[in-house]
């Protein structure tokens, strides 16, 4: 007689919380070791849903660096500013840091995908909330992948082999963002190229890829049209559709795919309240 396969009980339990982005994962206690199997079924769900929110979760900077390399090795973060003393590979966001002219600086304002400007982007990012204010402060995903299938096949066929040039900050972005030092500086291409439409490494799925704060221009095109050609790709991904919002809860973890989705946090809650959350990031590929 046949013996029944063997099943594997993981020690969580995911549940989705969009029709197409986001999965929420609870049940395990990331400062404890993960083992193989359950190792491999979140970095499937991290491919299959893009965003994984971890709840109840309460992590020092070395405990969460361990957690995330369940999923990869940690890309360095760009502008060291920020970066926790006693474990500089993770970084902080906060609400308390302002520019030199002593206007409040919101990290993350803006629909982006980070780093972009690396040769290799990061794959990943993990925000880990530590103060949160009472209300607000969502951040909003957009799924790149869903928008690029839902493109009328005339715009598809424009942007199909078309590359993008990346910097630190877009002569035409409408977000500023905190200067590098020198030493980042160097440390930082000045440019790069990668396409408009790139294909996930894992997945095989095609999403558009642009970044309104990085692109400074379209390789061989007229800058009004590449603006406007832009301008056209973000009003349409930002259609409702393609959205998942992510509201935030104390003790979450929340990790999102940089390859196939645009982000943005919003500055709509009350000031006076500490935001605070720790940022890390999964090192990537060059995208193609």
């Amino acid at each position: 007689m046949t013996q029944p396969a063997a099943t594997t009980t993981l020690p969580f339990r995911l549940a989705p919380l969009s029709a197409h982005t986001g999965a929420e994962i609870t049940g395990i206690d990331l400062r404890q070791p993960v083992e193989a199997a359950a190792r491999a079924a979140l970095n499937q769900a991290f491919v299959d849903h893009a965003v994984l929110v971890f709840r109840d979760q309460t992590l020092a900077p070395g405990e969460l660096l361990a957690a995330v390399r369940i999923f990869g090795e940690v890309f360095p973060q760009q502008n060291s500013r920020f970066a926790l003393p006693e474990c500089p590979l993770i970084h902080y966001l906060s609400n308390r840091d302002k520019f030199p002219d002593g206007r409040r600086y919101i990290p993350g304002e803006g629909y982006h995908t980070d780093h972009s400007n690396a040769t290799a982007p990061p794959k990943a990012t993990v925000l880990h909330a530590v103060s949160l204010p009472d209300r607000g402060g969502d951040t909003q995903f957009v799924n790149m992948q869903l928008a690029y299938a839902e493109l009328p096949a005339a715009l598809k066929a424009r942007i199909d082999g078309r590359q993008a040039i990346h910097v630190y900050q877009s002569r035409h972005s409408a977000r500023q963002l905190m200067a590098l030092s020198e030493a980042a500086r160097a440390q930082v291409p000045a440019a790069v190229i990668h396409p408009l439409v790139r294909t996930h490494p894992e997945n095989g799925r095609r999403s558009i890829y642009i970044n309104p704060i990085r692109i400074d221009d379209i390789v061989d095109m007229a800058e009004a049209e590449a603006l406007a050609l832009l301008n056209e790709l973000i009003t349409h991904a930002r259609e409702p559709r393609f959205e998942y919002r992510h509201r935030w809860r104390p003790g979450d973890l929340v990790m999102w795919d940089n390859r196939s989705l645009l982000h943005k946090a919003n500055g709509d809650y009350d000031m006076t309240q500490l935001r605070y959350l720790y940022r890390v990031m999964l090192q990537g590929d060059k995208p193609v």
